[in-house]
């Protein structure tokens, strides 16, 4: 009696659906290894909010650098991510809660920095104090960034093409170098380099430098304060980013390496993750 026997014919697995990478940050705010005192600030924030289109997450990230010259930096640093951080709270979330998004998203990041700075020049007068601070801040919704930004710290996009700052530094030595006066090298070591001519609580008048864009093609979003550019290259810096893994992971690098140069100066970093498909 002869007998046959069935083979199943074997399929190749469907591959796994591809996964996508959700919005994810990283942040520190370190002393350093020369001050005694910590006058940075920051604030790094991620909501899923409804929206009659679904989940909506939205990212905000400030840092605040207080001027290390001056009595009030570090109660000006805190003050400005507070009030920089509520309105926003108060303008965009809570209006998305009531099933209303606002339409000038852009204009009410730079309005909350020109609060910050009335509502800190008011308290500087009242104390007899003298108070500035650097501020920049970043909000990430519907793929795109709304930044706003006074002083020198600084906000880069890294993408495929490598990294691209954002902003531009209100300081002295900064406009010389615009305006060809000094060379980088020069600007690298001038005295006044840290002198700057607009920061949050030091003037009636501010110019906020304010910006929008899509966030398509950007891996990552890096917010510091000089503590960190002023003393790790860019290169290294696009390096940590290029390698990838962990945004937290990421930050400490960033510090240890601003350390390792020596760490004079307090050090601040976000490392936002930005979705992508």
């Amino acid at each position: 009696m002869g007998f046959w026997k069935s083979r199943r014919q074997k399929t190749a697995a469907p591959p796994p659906p591809e996964k996508r990478k959700g919005m994810a940050f990283g942040a520190i705010s370190d002393v350093g290894r020369v001050r005694p005192t910590n006058q940075d600030h920051i604030v790094a924030l991620q909501l899923s909010l409804p929206t009659p289109n679904g989940q909506e997450t939205l990212g905000f990230f400030v840092v605040a650098d207080g001027m290390g010259g001056h009595t009030g930096g570090a109660t000006a640093s805190a003050r400005a991510v507070e009030i920089v951080t509520g309105e926003v709270l108060r303008g965009l979330v809570l209006p998305i809660l009531c099933g209303d998004l606002p339409a000038a998203v852009q204009d009410l990041v730079r309005e909350a920095l020109l609060t910050a700075n009335r509502r800190i020049l008011d308290e500087a007068a009242r104390q007899h104090n003298d108070m500035g601070t650097t501020v920049t801040a970043a909000l990430l919704l519907g793929g795109r960034c709304y930044q706003a930004h006074v002083g020198d710290s600084r906000l880069y996009t890294h993408t495929a093409a490598g990294l691209q700052c954002r902003t531009r530094d209100h300081s002295m030595v900064a406009r010389l170098l615009e305006l060809g006066q000094i060379s980088p090298e020069e600007a690298k070591h001038h005295p006044k380099r840290n002198y700057l001519y607009q920061s949050v609580g030091q003037q009636d008048e501010i110019e906020v430098e304010s910006d929008s864009y899509s966030l398509d093609g950007c891996e990552h979003l890096l917010l510091c304060s000089d503590g960190l550019w002023g003393v790790v290259a860019e290169g290294a810096i696009l390096q940590a980013l290029t390698q990838g893994g962990d945004a937290q992971v990421i930050c400490e690098q960033l510090v240890g390496q601003a350390n390792e140069a020596g760490g004079e100066d307090n050090i601040s970093v976000i490392v936002v993750q930005v979705p992508q498909p």
